[in-house]
């Protein structure tokens, strides 16, 4: 072993402890360590010696020098030192923080002595350099070097060690039993700050485990941003209340939810409402270093154990570290599963109510679901829970139209918009208010679009044209009669089918209008996902969502869900029609599902439509109306007979036609009828459609 050397100045004898001193001793002469510190033709070490009193022996000649002297000296010294020192304590500030823990804790005096000498060890260069010349420790080795150096019974020692031990259930103290290490190594305390803090400071419990529990922050959101969940609330909040009067045991919630959906914000608003404290479990340390599944978990235990007493709730957040974190595909288990027991047991005795977050359930074992006394999804928020956070996070920076087009986007979590609206009012005075609606569009829309959602709507959109009108749908039923008859009286299901542009989406849009209902539009692709069942779960979720808020539903694209089940269809596609007709089946509200291909439509599904409505391409007599229509809001000068001859032969003429018109004479305005003909019979060229034409001329 080579010698380390450190100049004399650095190290002052008076400065050391002397109980540090006696351990010091002790290491080296009953446990043996002075064979190694002590050679044959030097001392290997000069802060070790300059520590224990052989500071003569450093750097002697070759002629000064006598090993066996040396040890005899050190041996006087020792023995000395043990009738000095018999009454020698630790620093009081060290003793103070552990008599603390001791108190809320009901550690034993032994648990005390050893975490005091685990503490300066890891703090301390001379302890850790005096164990280093004890060589490679296995398990019974480190008690007996505990026995000898704390003057402990051997039998106290293994009980304090032991993994059912305080120190070991509360996370304090943890030894490492797998194979031999260094007697520092052996140990492992809670946190990398905790030696740190403990011998620094006279510090509560929440000051030396801030490593691994931080309090938390003020809520941003209040109750009524959840009254998308006031079901579940109505049984949690009763429940939280109880266990906190009662000092209930083993409780414990699950919040699962996509990320942004209010999961941190709810605890925080819990436990202001029952005005207690709330602790998070760190996922990373003060230098900002992530804490991994294992060191969590002790994290929780010291909580559980230092916060009994006090009225308080702990929040774990992302807890895939620690119920997700193995490799299935290399067979390692994750840190819950090779802790199973253990946090079966928790689960079931926690004294501090703890509330669980993750972004999805999927990962948990169903033995460890079943011990939740609630597992509440947060889904979304509903559209008017959406508008409500954003006219409250933006209303000084939009208006009430750019309010409720952002309100629209289903899949929009109230973080992004209170983060979006954060940044933009930063530098709102550099903005005037049009730029301030763009950037808060710009900001959520790039964030959507990360997430892997659409973007947010333009303006229009969802927007009717100016010239809607029914009259102008070649409908095989009254649309407007429908809409009285859905008006007097729900729930209804129509299938809307027909050619591309013929106005099924528009209809739709009409109708929610027309009930004074909220309007839910999804396309395959918002409810399609690769992953086995997640469609399935995106249909219930969209169902349930539309009938919560009392919206029309409408799904474009419906023949994607409801192929035809006599065909040849994968497992998969038959459970999704399955879903669909099971949602169909107990929707309360009105339902509009539209298709191009109605003959693909599976032959269930169609007995589900209470109305199955054809729509077709226009008639002349509506095409010539239209135009007419369409030439006065335009400021064009009205179709003459020759116009109106031109229009009839079109084939495949739709309502949708001329909504591309409309938004092209916006940017590229149409001078005269005759260029609008143009561009009509273009736009019909270039499109499949019937080989008949429209009208008369049939």
């Amino acid at each position: 072993m080579a010698k380390r050397r450190n100049p004399r100045r650095s190290l002052n004898p008076l400065d050391i402890p002397p109980i540090v001193r006696l351990w010091l001793l002790r290491i080296l002469v009953p446990l043996g360590g002075y064979r190694e510190f002590i050679s044959y033709s030097e001392i290997r070490s000069d802060p070790l010696a300059i520590a224990v009193g052989l500071e003569e022996w450093i750097d002697p000649s070759p002629r000064e020098y006598d090993q066996k002297t040396a040890t005899t000296q050190l041996r006087k010294i020792y023995q000395a030192c043990e009738d000095e020192s018999w009454d020698a304590m630790v620093p009081s500030c060290l003793q103070r923080n552990v008599k603390r823990l001791a108190d809320l804790a009901n550690l034993s005096e032994t648990d005390c002595r050893i975490l005091e000498f685990a503490v300066i060890l890891n703090d301390g260069q001379l302890v850790a350099l005096a164990a280093d010349y004890l060589g490679e420790l296995s398990t019974l080795k480190l008690f007996n070097a505990l026995t000898v150096v704390l003057d402990l019974s051997e039998r106290d020692v293994c009980a304090s060690l032991s993994p059912h031990g305080v120190l070991a259930t509360t996370g304090l103290l943890s030894i490492d039993r797998q194979g031999t290490s260094s007697l520092r190594e052996k140990f492992d305390l809670l946190s990398r700050s905790f030696a740190d803090h403990i011998l620094s400071f006279d510090a509560d419990p929440v000051v030396l485990l801030r490593d691994i529990l931080t309090p938390s922050t003020p809520a941003e959101l209040s109750l009524a941003d959840f009254d998308h969940v006031g079901e579940s609330l109505s049984l949690l909040l009763p429940y939280l209340k109880h266990a906190l009067t009662t000092g209930r045991k083993g409780v414990n919630i699950f919040l699962q939810g996509q990320p942004g959906t209010g999961k941190s914000q709810l605890a925080k608003l819990l436990a202001k409402e029952f005005d207690c404290e709330l602790f998070e479990v760190a996922s990373e340390d003060s230098e900002n270093k992530p804490v991994d599944g294992e060191r969590r978990l002790r994290a929780f235990k010291a909580a559980q154990c230092f916060f009994s007493k006090r009225r308080a709730i702990l929040l774990f957040d992302e807890v895939e570290d620690v119920f997700d974190d193995g490799d299935y595909g290399f067979g390692r288990k994750s840190t819950a599963q090779t802790r199973k027991a253990w946090i079966n047991r928790i689960l079931e005795s926690n004294p501090v109510p703890t509330l669980w977050l993750s972004n999805s359930i999927q990962s948990l074992d169903p033995a460890f679901i079943r011990r939740f006394d609630m597992v509440i999804e947060l889904p979304l928020p509903s559209r008017r829970q959406r508008e409500r956070i954003i006219r409250e996070a933006c209303s000084d920076l939009l208006d009430e139209a750019d309010m409720d087009r952002i309100a629209e986007h289903e899949s929009l979590a109230p973080a992004v918009v209170t983060r979006a609206a954060s940044v933009v009012r930063t530098i709102h005075q550099e903005l005037d208010s049009c730029d301030a609606a763009r950037a808060m569009a710009l900001l959520i829309g790039n964030t959507l679009e990360g997430q892997g959602y659409p973007r947010l709507r333009s303006s229009d959109d969802n927007r009717l044209p100016e010239f809607y009108d029914t009259a102008f749908i070649n409908a095989d039923a009254d649309l407007a009669k429908i809409a009285e008859a859905l008006i007097a009286a729900r729930p209804g299901r129509l299938c809307l089918f027909g050619p591309p542009g013929t106005g099924k989406t528009a209809y739709g849009k009409w109708l929610a209008d027309r009930l004074d209902l909220p309007l839910q539009t999804k396309r395959a692709s918002d409810l399609l996902s690769m992953w086995v069942g997640e469609s399935e779960k995106k249909i219930a979720r969209t169902f349930r969502q539309a009938a919560e808020e009392n919206a029309l539903l409408m799904i474009d694209e419906v023949d994607s869900f409801l192929q035809d089940r006599r065909g040849d269809l994968r497992g998969w596609e038959t459970s999704l029609v399955n879903e669909m007709l099971t949602q169909i089946e107990s929707f309360p509200g009105v339902f509009i599902a539209s298709t191009n291909l109605l003959r693909n439509l599976d032959q269930a599904a169609l007995r589900r439509f209470d109305l199955k409505i054809k729509f077709d391409f226009m008639t002349c007599e509506q095409a010539a109306k239209l135009l007419c229509r369409f030439c006065a809001m335009a400021n064009i000068p009205a179709p003459g007979p020759d116009h109106l001859i031109r229009l009839a032969r079109l084939r495949g003429l739709t309502p949708g036609d001329f909504a591309v018109m409309a938004r092209r004479h916006r940017f590229h305005p149409f001078a005269s009828c005759d260029a609008l003909i143009e561009a009509l019979e273009a736009e019909c060229e270039i499109k499949e459609g019937p080989t008949a034409a429209i009208g008369f001329l049939q």
